[in-house]
């Protein structure tokens, strides 16, 4: 029986392109080697760039690892959210940003966890995610899509004002991945009110209008102080 024995670079197996293209034959196509697949995986990490077994798998493996589970490739990461939203853990509800048209349209993603601390009593041996939570990730998506167009948003907090026309139409549980479509309706001066819905592999699970208001962090702050 044919056995392929690995050669070590620098103590690390590395896979030889001849045996990748052979492998992967029998598969979509053929994957195509270069002079490039002779870097270990360690130097294509420090380099950001895919291992030779990622190249090698073409199209397939390349477009599961840059998509989400919705098919859309992310274009804010959640580090990058952060520094637009003030949210934090545990009430960041925004994992990616998807697709963005500035002042018109966002669509975020929430992947839903079993780690979350609110399924540990809503409801214990059913979790399911609160139709409020889903309220605030669409709020948040939105919040994301505004708070991007003002220069001093390290000084801006944005407020509920209202939600209206609120729907819920299918339970969202641990394991799904929420797809947040949140449209711009109006914005004028500090109040914006926005359109949104939460979907699960192309399934309504809620929509609401949203009215929001600007406000400044320190003014908000003290609104909130009890009166002396």
């Amino acid at each position: 029986m044919f056995r392929h024995k690995p050669k070590k670079k620098n103590g690390i197996a590395a896979v030889s392109p001849g045996l990748l293209d052979w492998l992967w034959a029998r598969g979509e196509g053929a994957a195509t080697s270069t002079p490039e697949a002779e870097l270990d995986g360690t130097q294509r990490i420090r380099l950001g760039e895919p291992s030779h077994i990622i190249r090698g798998l073409g199209n397939r493996v390349r477009r599961g690892c840059a998509r989400g589970l919705m098919g859309s490739e992310m274009i804010f990461d959640v580090v990058e959210i952060q520094k637009i939203l003030p949210h934090r853990y545990p009430f960041l509800m925004v994992d990616a940003i998807v697709e963005l048209e500035r002042l018109k349209y966002v669509v975020g993603v929430k992947n839903v966890t079993i780690n979350e601390s609110h399924f540990q009593g809503h409801f214990p041996g059913k979790p399911i995610m609160p139709g409020v939570l889903i309220i605030e990730a669409m709020a948040q998506t939105g919040g994301f899509l505004l708070l991007r167009e003002v220069p001093d948003r390290e000084n801006k907090l944005l407020y509920f004002v209202a939600v209206d026309g609120a729907r819920f139409r299918r339970p969202v549980v641990p394991g799904d991945q929420l797809r947040l479509e949140v449209k711009v309706i109006s914005w004028r001066g500090d109040f914006c009110k926005l359109e949104g819905k939460g979907t699960v592999n192309g399934q309504l699970a809620a929509e609401a209008t949203l009215m929001c208001k600007m406000v400044d962090r320190e003014l908000g702050a003290k609104a909130e102080e009890p009166g002396k």
